[in-house]
């Protein structure tokens, strides 16, 4: 005969939880990545968490921008730029130009378990445990007092400051999206564009040059960011402003004059005939001659 078989749903196991998920844990020795949970559960896009997650699990000096996470990801630019975005905002994410060898500058990015003045407190540093101070000796009273050497100064680029910069360059680079929607700036970027836009406004550029300037002929799709194209267009030397022409000199007025033949008005600088009295009488043909 065959065995018996039942249909009853297995027992769960004591201490389970009766609802909701119930993890099976594998321990892992390799091809992981460790992120914290303020950043896996954290409220709001699900883009962003998994755009974080792919950046987290990435080596060193792999590329991460807008092109190559579209290359990985089914989501287009919109919700990719996005999420880097708010990445960046939370202060995951920092983006700096750094001046290489050459004089080139390029942008470098840089990722952080633990975001920087974002959404989460910064974990605080390590206590260092003090030295033991051995006890006083006379000789060690008369020891001379060496110094300790000063710490090194930072020396890290300073970010700009949005509250210092003009109040004209910041709306022209902020009013670029309503021409096209492509160029939303952050505010770090629209701090960092702001001084070459104010030294083009110095030169006697208009906004209107400037924004006519910044928003044509470019390209169909933006492989980049855009505030490294508004970037590259402001390091050129400032557009010259046309000069106003000179008005054309209007021709003088001649007076009015009566023709002694039929009095007729006409103008006229000294002759007393009028055209048709001039030809009739011959005086055209003699001063011909």
């Amino acid at each position: 005969m065959a065995e018996p078989q039942s249909n009853a749903p297995t027992r769960a196991d004591a201490g389970a939880p009766t609802s909701g998920v119930n993890h099976v844990r594998t321990r892992l020795t390799a091809d992981f990545t460790v992120i914290a949970n303020a950043l896996a559960q954290r409220r709001g896009s699900a883009v962003t968490i998994g755009v974080a997650a792919y950046i987290s699990s990435l080596p060193d000096g792999t590329p991460v921008s807008i092109a190559a996470l579209c290359e990985h990801f089914t989501e287009g630019e919109i919700l990719i730029s996005r999420a880097l975005r708010e990445l960046e905002s939370a202060g995951y994410l920092e983006r700096r130009r750094e001046r290489g060898p050459g004089g080139t500058i390029r942008t470098r990015t840089y990722f952080y378990d633990v975001p920087r003045g974002g959404d989460s407190p910064t974990p605080p540093s390590p206590r260092r445990s003090r030295p033991k101070v051995p006890r006083e000796t006379p000789a060690a009273r008369t020891a001379p007092h060496t110094p300790e050497p000063e710490a090194a100064a930072d020396t890290s680029p300073t970010p700009p400051s949005l509250a210092e910069a003009d109040e004209r360059a910041v709306t022209i680079l902020t009013s670029l999206r309503i021409l096209d929607p492509r160029l939303i700036l952050s505010h770090r970027d629209v701090a960092e564009l702001a001084p070459a836009v104010s030294e083009w406004l110095a030169a006697g550029v208009g906004p209107a040059q400037i924004t006519r300037a910044l928003t044509t002929r470019l390209p169909d799709r933006l492989l980049t960011r855009p505030a490294r194209i508004l970037a590259f267009r402001l390091s050129e030397p400032p557009l010259p402003v046309p000069t106003p022409a000179a008005p054309p000199s209007t021709p003088p007025v001649l007076p009015w004059r009566t023709c002694d033949g039929c009095d007729r008005a006409f103008r006229s600088t000294n002759n007393s005939h009028c055209r048709d009295c001039r030809t009739a009488s011959g005086e055209d043909l003699r001063a011909a001659c």
